[in-house]
C-alpha cells in the first residue's frame, strides 16, 4: 500500500466525487476506481459505497480514512524534520486567487518570502475568487486568497489581509440601462442585473436588493468571474455588485459608474488553507510572512 494510494484515497473521501479527484490527480475515473478497488481487496473491506449520483464512507472507509490521514501526516512530519536539518526551505508551493488577486494583493505577500526561500518554487493557477474555497476543500491548492464565507467549516484556516469594500456598479456607456438607472425613479423589478454564479458577493447583493427593494433581481446573466462580471456591466448589459478593488483595476473602469450606497457591508479577504496544512513548514512559514508588515 503505497502512499500515492493513501493520497488517492485520502482526497476522494473528502471530495466524495470521483471526477473531481481523478482530475486532481490527472487520472482517468477508471483508473481512480481500480486503485480504490485494489485497496478494498488489499483490505478485504469495502470502503465506499458508490452509485451514479454520491460516493459515501462505510464504517471501514471511515477508519481507513483516519489510518490514512495518520500515515500522510506522518509522511509530512518526516519531510519537516528533515527539511529543519537544511539551511533553506526547498520544494513548492501552489497558490489560487483571482487575477485580481494577482496583482493587488499576491505581489507584497510574496515579495519578502521568495527574498526568503529563492528554492521554492511558487505556482499560481487564477480564476473565481468564489472558488478559493473549494479548491482548498478539493486539495487542488496548499493556500488560495478567497473572501470568507458565512459558513466557513472548522478544518480550513482563515487569516484576514483586507477587508473589501463592495459597490453597485452601471454602465457609464449611452444604453438603455444608463437611461434606466438615471431615472428619477429607478424601475429596480425591471433593471437587468448581472450576478455571480455564486459566492460571497451574491449573497450580499441578494441581501441588500431584498431589504431595499423587496422581490427578486431581475438577473440578465450570472457569470464566473468578478472581472467578467464588470466588463458585462461596461458593455451595457445590467448593473450589478463588485469589489470596488476588481473596478479600479480593470481596464474598462472609464466606462463604469460606481453608484452611491453605503448599506452593504464589505467582506474579509483572506489566506485559507487547511488547518492541517499549517504543520507543513512551507505553507506555515508563508502564512507567518503574510502577517509580517
Amino acid at each position: 500500500m503505497d502512499t500515492k494510494s493513501l493520497k488517492l484515497f485520502q482526497h476522494l473521501a473528502n471530495s466524495l466525487h470521483f471526477g473531481k479527484t481523478a482530475a486532481a490527480y490527472h487520472l482517468s475515473p477508471s483508473t481512480l476506481s481500480r486503485s480504490i478497488q485494489r485497496l478494498e481487496e488489499e483490505l478485504g473491506s469495502q470502503l465506499l459505497i458508490r452509485d451514479n449520483r454520491s460516493v459515501l464512507l462505510t464504517r471501514e472507509g471511515k477508519q481507513f480514512l483516519a489510518y490514512a490521514d495518520q500515515q500522510i501526516s506522518q509522511l509530512e512530519f518526516l519531510k519537516q524534520s528533515l527539511n529543519a536539518s537544511q539551511q533553506e526551505l526547498s520544494g513548492s508551493l501552489n497558490i489560487y486567487c483571482s487575477v485580481t488577486a494577482s496583482y493587488s494583493y499576491l505581489p507584497p505577500l510574496l515579495g519578502n518570502f521568495r527574498r526568503a526561500h529563492p528554492n521554492i518554487d511558487i505556482n499560481l493557477d487564477t480564476g473565481d475568487a468564489a472558488d478559493g474555497i473549494d479548491q482548498i476543500k478539493n486539495q487542488r491548492v496548499d493556500v488560495a486568497i478567497a473572501a470568507r464565507p458565512d459558513d466557513l467549516v472548522p478544518s480550513i484556516h482563515f487569516q484576514t489581509i483586507a477587508a473589501v469594500p463592495l459597490a453597485i456598479i452601471a454602465p457609464n456607456i449611452d444604453c438603455s440601462v444608463k437611461r434606466a438607472w438615471q431615472a428619477e425613479t429607478v424601475d429596480w423589478a425591471n433593471l437587468p442585473i448581472i450576478l455571480p454564479e455564486h459566492g460571497v458577493a451574491r449573497k450580499r447583493f441578494e441581501r441588500w436588493f431584498r431589504d431595499k427593494h423587496q422581490g427578486r433581481p431581475n438577473v440578465y446573466a450570472q457569470v464566473s468571474g468578478q472581472e467578467a462580471l464588470v466588463s458585462m456591466v461596461a458593455l451595457g448589459c445590467g448593473v450589478g455588485l463588485s469589489p470596488i478593488v476588481v473596478v479600479d483595476n480593470s481596464p474598462v473602469k472609464e466606462r463604469i459608474q460606481i453608484l452611491p450606497d453605503t448599506s452593504i457591508a464589505p467582506f474579509d479577504l483572506g489566506l485559507c488553507c487547511f488547518k492541517k496544512k499549517l504543520d507543513d513548514p512551507i505553507v506555515a512559514e508563508f502564512m507567518a510572512m503574510a502577517t509580517q508588515p
